[in-house]
C-alpha cells in the first residue's frame, strides 16, 4: 500500500524564487498532486539500483554488428538505420538522459517501458516535487531522491567534451505547439548553459533550417531580429520514428550531416534501440525470467497481459488482456496499426483510494531521480504527478 504525505503551501513562489518561472506554466503545475509518496531509503535506493542495472542489460543485449533482423524487430524504420549503426559505433554519440517506468509489485520491481529518446518530465522531477517540499516546509537535501538536473548538467558536459571539434552552440527543438515539451526543453537549456555551452537556443522543429549545401551547410536557427546562428549541437525533443516517417527528406539531410560531422544529436538515433518496446521481448530472450523483467513476447501470452504498440507513446493504445484473451481496460490512441508486443500484467501498488501509482526513475549517465505518476486505470501523460518524500 502506497504511503502518503500531505502536502500544503502554495508552490508558485518556491519556484520563482529559483528563477525559473516557465516551470509554473499550466504545463507543468497544474497536475502536481498536493501530497507526497513516503519511502524509505531502502525503497528508494531499490529502484535507483534497478534502473541501472536495466540500463547494463539494455547495451549487454544490443549485438555487435547490430543485424537487420533486430532492428526490424524493433520496428526502427529503414531511413534511420544507417544512423542507428553509425552512432551507436561511435561514443561521441552521446546518450543523455532516459526515464524507467518501474512497477513495485509484489514479487518485486519490474520495469514496464523505457522512454529512452524523448522522455517528459523534467520540469515536475528536477524542479517542481523539490519546491513542493519547499512550500511544504519538509524541503531538506536528505529528504528527496532527486539529482536529476545535476545529472543532466553531467552528461552535457560529457557530451560537450567528447566533441571539442564542434562548436559548443545548442540548439534545442521541440513539437510545435506544446508548451510542456518547450518547458522540458529549457530546463536541458539552464543544464547546458552550467555545462559549459557558450549558447543556446529553444525554438519549435519547424523553426530550424536545416541545409547540406555549400557555405549554409549545417543546422540554422533565428535567434534575433535579421540574427541566424548555426549549431554545432542539436537536441531534439521530436520522436525519431516521426521524423523518420512523417519527414524523410529532413531525416535524410540530418543523417548526412551526422555522418559528416557537420552537427551532432541527441538523444542520439540508436536509442530508439531502447525506446521500441520490441526491446522488451528480446531482453527477455536475452535475460530469461530476470527479476526485473516482465514475461514480454511478440505473440499473445496465456493468462492475464497487456498489448502494447511498438512505437507508441504517453499510454495511447494500451489494451488490458484477460485470461481467455477478452480485452479490458484500453486507451484510445493513435498507434493501433503498428505492430505489438504483449507484456504479462503488473499489479501496480494502490493507495486507500484505489490509484495506482508508477514509478519514474530518471538515468543521466546513472540514475539520479524519482518521481511517480498516479491514475485509476492506465498511465497515461495525463496522468497526475506524485512527488516524493524520503522518510
Amino acid at each position: 500500500m502506497i504511503r502518503l504525505l500531505p502536502l500544503s503551501g502554495d508552490v508558485t513562489p518556491a519556484i520563482r524564487t529559483l528563477g525559473w518561472e516557465w516551470a509554473v506554466e499550466d504545463a507543468c503545475a497544474a497536475y502536481v498532486a498536493r501530497e507526497a509518496v513516503q519511502l524509505s531509503e531502502a525503497e528508494a535506493e531499490a529502484l535507483l539500483e534497478a534502473a541501472d542495472t536495466l540500463y547494463e542489460m539494455l547495451v549487454q543485449a544490443i549485438p555487435d554488428p547490430i543485424p537487420d533482423d533486430l532492428l526490424q524487430l524493433l520496428a526502427i524504420p529503414a531511413n534511420l538505420w544507417a544512423a542507428v549503426r553509425h552512432s551507436w559505433n561511435d561514443e561521441r554519440h552521446w546518450h543523455l538522459y532516459g526515464r524507467f517506468d518501474l512497477a513495485a509489485t509484489a514479487e518485486g520491481i519490474k520495469l514496464l517501458e523505457f522512454n529512452a529518446d524523448t522522455a517528459t518530465g523534467l520540469p515536475e522531477t528536477a524542479v517542481v516535487q523539490w519546491a513542493s517540499l519547499v512550500a511544504a516546509g519538509q524541503a531538506n537535501e536528505e529528504r528527496q531522491a532527486n539529482g536529476l538536473f545535476e545529472g543532466l548538467q553531467g552528461q552535457l558536459s560529457e557530451w560537450l567534451a567528447l566533441n571539442p571539434d564542434l562548436d559548443n552552440s545548442l540548439l534545442l527543438v521541440h513539437l510545435p505547439g506544446s508548451a510542456e515539451d518547450e518547458t522540458n526543453c529549457a530546463i536541458l537549456a539552464e543544464a547546458a548553459r552550467a555545462a559549459g555551452f557558450a549558447s543556446t537556443h529553444v525554438c519549435s522543429a519547424d523553426a530550424m533550417q536545416v541545409s547540406v549545401a555549400g557555405d549554409e551547410r549545417g543546422v540554422w536557427a533565428q535567434v534575433g531580429p535579421e540574427q541566424w546562428q548555426r549549431f554545432g549541437f542539436l537536441f531534439k525533443l521530436v520522436p525519431w520514428e516521426i521524423l523518420a516517417t512523417e519527414e524523410p527528406d529532413l531525416t535524410a539531410d540530418l543523417t548526412q550531416l551526422l555522418l559528416s560531422r557537420d552537427v551532432i544529436i541527441a538523444n542520439p538515433t540508436y536509442s530508439l534501440l531502447f525506446q521500441s518496446k520490441g526491446i522488451l521481448a528480446w531482453l527477455w530472450q536475452v535475460f530469461p525470467h530476470h527479476p526485473l523483467l516482465l514475461e514480454t513476447s511478440l505473440q499473445p501470452l496465456s493468462g492475464h497481459h497487456v498489448r502494447k504498440p511498438m512505437l507508441g507513446r504517453e499510454g495511447q493504445n494500451v489494451t488490458e488482456l484477460k485470461a481467455g484473451g477478452q480485452e479490458g481496460t484500453a486507451v484510445a490512441g493513435e498507434f493501433a496499426q503498428q505492430p505489438a508486443i504483449y507484456q504479462r500484467w503488473a499489479e501496480l501498488p494502490t493507495d486507500p483510494q484505489a490509484r495506482r501509482y508508477q514509478g519514474g526513475v530518471f538515468w543521466a549517465g546513472e540514475a539520479c531521480a524519482l518521481g511517480f505518476r498516479r491514475d485509476a486505470a492506465f498511465i497515461t501523460n495525463l496522468s497526475e504527478f506524485v512527488p516524493h518524500v524520503l522518510q
